[in-house]
């Protein structure tokens, strides 16, 4: 069932609504006149009216049993915001030219998350454009926008949004996102959407005043679980699939990352995410282009991902957390949270062969067993990092890698980031060690809901050893710090990061072993004493092998090459990217032993 204000054309609309317990639900035409009008219920619980004369944009609300007005829930536009009126957007407003772009195959994605409030000055869709060229040219082609959703206000990390359909009205509305969308496939850059279907945001949330969305049977940190296995829940999945699909249609999307999927609870048998994996499926199939789903998850569980004629539920891919927690946690020995269950080499060493670290093992963070094996996974269903909105914006002080390794560590973190067989995933200003926090903010407009936001950020920071007072959400400081120093990437040491992630991405990109992401054709192990990894990948004749050297000191080790020659590709202590200066020769044949530099990646290429 097709809901919200669908375009007919020539001025005519039909509108739809499920509210299966209101006695009357009636159309309240606010702009460019005023009208109420009776909508008519059919079985299931949607009223509906299809209506001549609206005019692009015009204001309506519904009128419950003739006393509640209400935004329609599955409104494309809020222009006043979450407690205004909807508006009807017309698709015939913005004209595609993208129609020769066929998509990337998902194993082929690099991947630049960022926010669209502080990416620019402006924090706009329109600003973003004239960046994409530079992203190009780093090797992104996909970038990944966090939630656009309309939430409350100017400032929010989008995760409170309370209209799935409409777009963010601060960031530019529909046709600057379409714009953007566009202007990014003309140039050969994917788009990923991060949509949220496990909660609405707490303010202008009016829609459980339609039907039983929610449901008090589960938990949830954000109040009721959306209701996806209850009664009248078919009704409340279709709204979501309408959304995924909504997306795909009606702004050319690439690809979903639905956020924390382990906070959507469903005990059906034919759960929600295996249905919403059906449909995309069928959309792609129809429309002629694949479009994917990737999951945020923290259960570690392949059914995920798994096919579903294999029991699992069909989705393209998900985030990996293990690798961002294992590099994280050996290389700044943070212990507090969830970080507790790591500080291994040999837990990355699993990590990069497997996929996930934790497949079965207890995690004393957890106080039980967690997780599944993902041996038999392909890497390109894995999405790895080594910081990311979350990991940053959920520390107390916002600090991203920049502010809390040395020049070196970072370089080593990047190159074991993009050399691993995964698909990689940068947040924005990572490239340039951008030194800026990204801190948690929000711009609501209810005192006690404000409150609440503060001492919930508190509450969360006691499982960490963090002892500061953090930034207030609420203040406008709060949002502006978090801002990006976009020409800082011209400046010394930021100037050659950003060079060198150009090259690692570019390697990464012309070597076809690099390019190969198979985790079958890899072998990896650990020197735990100097906190050394050894990485090595093939295809066919030709090979690679990285060291990574994560310690504190120079180290002399057997030369673990095997026989052959060997040409050095990699150094990141080469002064070229500010180093110390090299240890390694640049070619290796019979070398008994070699000393590495400490916090340092190099990688040779042979042929057997």
């Amino acid at each position: 069932m097709r809901i919200g204000a669908k375009y007919l054309g020539n001025d005519r609309y039909e509108f739809t609504v499920w509210a299966p317990f209101r006695s009357t639900v009636e159309l309240e035409i606010i702009s460019p006149r005023k009208e109420i009008v009776p909508m008519v219920k059919n079985e299931p619980g949607y009223w509906s009216i299809t209506m001549d004369n609206i005019p692009g944009e015009s204001a309506y609300r519904y009128l419950l049993d003739g006393q509640l007005s209400r935004p329609d829930p599955a409104s494309q536009f809020q222009p006043d915001g979450v407690h205004g009126a909807s508006h009807c957007s017309s698709p015939g407003m913005f004209r595609w030219t993208d129609e020769i772009w066929k998509g990337i195959p998902l194993a082929e994605f690099v991947l630049y998350e960022l926010h669209v409030g502080t990416f620019t000055p402006e924090g706009t869709f329109h600003a973003i454009v004239s960046r994409l060229q530079a992203l190009k040219e780093l090797g992104i082609n996909a970038i990944e926008l966090m939630p656009v959703a309309q939430f409350p206000g100017e400032r929010n990390w989008g995760y409170d949004g309370a209209y799935p359909f409409a777009v963010q009205c601060s960031y530019g509305g529909p046709n600057e996102l379409k714009n953007l969308i566009n202007e990014c496939h003309r140039q050969g850059i994917a788009v990923v959407l991060d949509v949220v279907y496990n909660h609405l945001g707490p303010e202008g949330n009016y829609i459980a005043d339609f039907g039983p969305y929610f449901t008090d049977k589960y938990k949830t940190p954000w109040g009721k679980a959306v209701n996806f296995d209850g009664a009248h829940s078919d009704e409340v999945r279709n709204y979501f699939i309408q959304n995924a699909l909504f997306w795909f249609d009606q702004y050319h999307i690439d690809a979903l990352r639905l956020d924390a999927i382990h906070a959507i609870y469903d005990m059906s048998a034919r759960p929600f995410l295996q249905q919403l994996a059906e449909e995309v499926e069928q959309f792609s199939a129809s429309d002629g282009r694949k479009r994917y789903l990737i999951a945020e998850s923290n259960l570690n569980d392949t059914r995920i991902i798994e096919p579903r004629d294999r029991g699992g539920f069909g989705i393209d891919a998900q985030w990996n957390d293990d690798f961002h927690h294992c590099l994280h946690t050996l290389l700044t020995s943070e212990k507090g949270g969830y970080y507790e269950d790591f500080g291994d080499i040999n837990q990355l060493v699993k990590c990069v062969r497997e996929g996930f670290t934790f497949s079965g093992q207890i995690s004393r963070f957890r106080g039980r067993r967690h997780g599944n094996s993902s041996i038999g996974c392909p890497a390109q269903q894995f999405i790895i990092f080594q910081q990311n909105h979350d990991q940053i914006g959920n520390r107390m002080l916002g600090e991203r890698l920049s502010t809390l390794l040395s020049f070196e560590a970072l370089k080593t973190a990047a190159a074991l980031t993009f050399l691993s067989p995964y698909i990689p995933l940068l947040f924005m200003g990572e490239e340039y060690a951008e030194k800026a926090p990204f801190l948690y903010f929000v711009s609501h407009s209810d005192q006690n809901l404000i409150e609440a936001v503060r001492q919930g950020r508190k509450s969360e920071f006691e499982k960490f050893a963090w002892s500061s007072e953090p930034p207030d959400p609420q203040s406008p400081d709060t949002f502006s710090a978090s801002m990006l120093h976009w020409e800082r990437r011209e400046e010394g040491a930021h100037r050659v990061m950003l060079e060198f992630y150009k090259y690692l991405l570019r390697i990464r990109r012309e070597i076809p072993v690099l390019a190969n992401l198979d985790k079958n054709r890899l072998d990896m192990c650990a020197i735990e004493h100097t906190k050394m990894l050894i990485m090595r990948r093939w295809l066919r004749h030709n090979q690679i092998t990285a060291l990574f050297h994560l310690g504190n000191a120079d180290s002399e080790i057997p030369n673990p090459l095997p026989p052959g020659k060997w040409k050095k590709i990699l150094d990141s202590s080469d002064p070229r990217w500010n180093g110390p200066g090299c240890t390694l020769p640049d070619h290796i044949m019979s070398e008994k032993t070699l000393t590495i530099r400490n916090s340092s990646a190099a990688v040779f290429q042979g042929r057997t």
